[in-house]
């Protein structure tokens, strides 16, 4: 695969992880408390996708490497929410577990990411 098409692909991933991300924030309990937290998650989640999707679009290398660090900043992000939403016991880890096992590839895809950019300047 080239470049061109790893890029579509992670397009792809990261949009299809923000589809997750809005219908497991459709099932979560409507409380206002829990409300506040899953807001959060769900800011975070679908940023993912449209920040990388940004990225790509980068007008020269320092562009790039600022806009990749939003993305690795707001994966992690998203990963956070959803530890905190199950060790504060408000959804239950099994449920999520599949969500939160991409959110930790895609926060190393494009930690390593960065890396590689910053590395190539």
């Amino acid at each position: 695969m080239n470049t061109l098409q790893d890029a579509k692909q992670l397009q792809e991933r990261t949009k299809h992880f923000a589809i997750r991300i809005i219908r497991a924030f459709s099932r979560f309990p409507k409380e206002e408390s829990f409300r506040i937290i899953a807001r959060q998650f769900l800011r975070a989640g679908t940023s993912v996708a449209a920040n990388y999707r940004a990225s790509c679009r980068a007008r020269s290398r320092a562009d790039f490497i600022s806009k990749i660090s939003i993305v690795a900043e707001e994966a992690d992000e998203t990963l956070f929410w959803l530890e905190l939403l199950v060790e504060s016991q408000l959804i239950d880890r099994q449920l999520v577990l599949p969500l939160m096992g991409e959110c930790e590839q895609l926060v190393k895809i494009f930690a390593a990411s960065l890396t590689t950019a910053k590395r190539n300047r």
